[in-house]
């Protein structure tokens, strides 16, 4: 049995990232006084995944006159978090609605895009057929590049690119103005394991001896869950790689308001941050893992995080490449920054929102697979939800604790995304000279 949920319950959330900002925002909007998120880093953490420039914002309708559960629970989240990115006052100045374009290069690309990414009988999609098409869709000069074999679709409403870093600051600032407590920052933050009791979770304890006992504990710790938890299979920790390029005040100017380009299998760009004037590009890839022994689980060999602030040099290539497509007149610019960002893909890419099944105190609040930063302004809320008991059934049965489907997983699988090698890589393969040597690094385990 649960335990008794009150507003001067004890709660405990561990994580302060997207989701853990989020969430303690809607405990306290909802009027419970005694909430608390502990997190190694002070917010934005460095290594969370939404400590980001930008994110691509894009809601996908369903398209199927009989969807499948899981694109009835994905499009309910999109279609909330569209809704918070449009009218909540903490989140609405760090969503841009530029547009969004979707492409690909070769004939199998970009059927699947019409098959599986686009509805032309819906919203205001249209074709992009030529390389003068996609130049057409920014200013003059912004994109220079032939656009080889590449075919696309561009809408215009209820998609864009959001300030994650922003705006998860905002959630994290209002949730403490309105009461909650973030213990943050090496030791004191820092989780080193939950804190078990008759068979509950009752808490965690934190590198500098403190034990932070409560009556409900939501571990939301992105990546890093992982470590904390035995998830039965259900959590792989996978890596994205992302790079910089530092423009001048005039170049910024003129990339300002630009949709999303984003090309299934090559990678993707959008507009320079206001304070940097650096334009983001992202190679895209089935995603890297850090396949080691584990000491924890008998030695057998799982992904495990780390961070760093270098990408691997294949990494910076495929990104170049990306460039010469659309904008070759930036594909020899030097990177002023790069990095490796972690997930965690469930074995289907649903959401992994629920109450533990054997630790009756426990909510697990994980499994953002690629897309869990743009549900930031009205994710909370559903796993606020879940500690409460009312998931709505139709996220319920989507979301819910499911080892059973992870049994035999296939590790190295590509999920169903396409790019890079079309497999899924590995950090131990990539050689201690593979690496760019950019500016300063921040090296550590998640």
């Amino acid at each position: 049995m649960a335990p008794e949920l009150n507003k001067s319950s004890s709660i405990l959330i561990i994580g302060a990232g997207t989701w853990g900002c989020s969430t303690a925002l809607h405990l306290a909007r909802r009027g419970y006084k005694n909430v608390k998120v502990l997190d190694p880093h002070p917010v934005p953490s460095p290594i969370a995944a939404g400590n980001d420039i930008n994110k691509i914002m894009e809601h996908k309708e369903l398209r199927s006159p009989n969807p499948d559960a899981r694109s009835i629970a994905f499009a309910i989240c999109t279609r909330a978090a569209l809704n918070g990115w449009t009218n909540d006052p903490v989140f609405q100045p760090y969503f841009h609605e530029t547009g969004f374009i979707v492409s690909g290069h070769t004939p199998a690309l970009i059927e699947h895009i019409k098959t599986d990414e686009v509805d032309q009988s819906e919203g205001d999609w249209v074709a992009l057929e030529t390389a003068e098409d996609f130049r057409q869709t920014m200013p003059p000069g912004v994109l220079t590049g032939e656009f080889p074999g590449w075919k696309g679709w561009i809408s215009r409403s209820g998609a864009g690119w959001i300030h994650a870093r922003k705006a998860m600051v905002s959630a994290y600032s209002k949730a403490q103005s309105i009461g909650v407590n973030f213990v943050t920052g090496s030791p004191h933050g820092n989780v080193l394991g939950l804190i078990y009791k008759d068979g509950d979770v009752v808490g965690a304890q934190t590198a500098d001896g403190q034990k932070h006992l409560a009556e409900h504990t939501i571990l939301a710790a992105g990546a890093g869950s992982d470590r904390l938890l035995d998830f039965k299979k259900q959590l792989r920790p996978t890596a994205w790689t992302l790079s910089h390029i530092r423009m001048t005040p005039e170049e910024a100017k003129k990339y300002r308001n630009l949709p999303v380009l984003f090309n299934i299998a090559k990678g993707f760009f959008m507009e320079p941050d206001e304070e940097k004037h650096e334009l983001k590009i992202c190679d895209e890839h089935p995603g890297y893992c850090n396949f080691v022994a584990d000491p924890d689980h008998q030695g057998e060999k799982r992904s495990i995080p780390f961070a760093k602030e270098q990408i691997p040099l294949e990494a910076e290539a495929r990104a170049r490449d990306f460039l010469r497509d659309t904008m070759p007149h930036l594909a020899n610019r030097p990177f002023s920054f790069a990095r490796i960002c972690w997930d965690a893909d469930t074995v289907d890419r649903a959401f992994l929102i629920d109450r533990h099944p054997e630790y009756a105190s426990l909510v697990v609040a994980v499994g953002g697979s690629g897309n869990g930063a743009m549900q930031m302004p009205t994710i909370g809320g559903f796993i606020a939800d879940a500690l409460e008991g009312k998931l709505q059934k139709e996220l319920k049965e989507v979301v819910r604790w499911r080892p059973e489907i992870a049994i035999e997983r296939d590790w190295k699988s590509t999920q169903n995304r396409f790019g890079g090698p079309d497999k899924l890589m590995d950090f131990q393969d990539v050689k201690a000279d593979g690496w760019t040597h950019i500016g300063r690094e921040m090296e550590g385990q998640l």
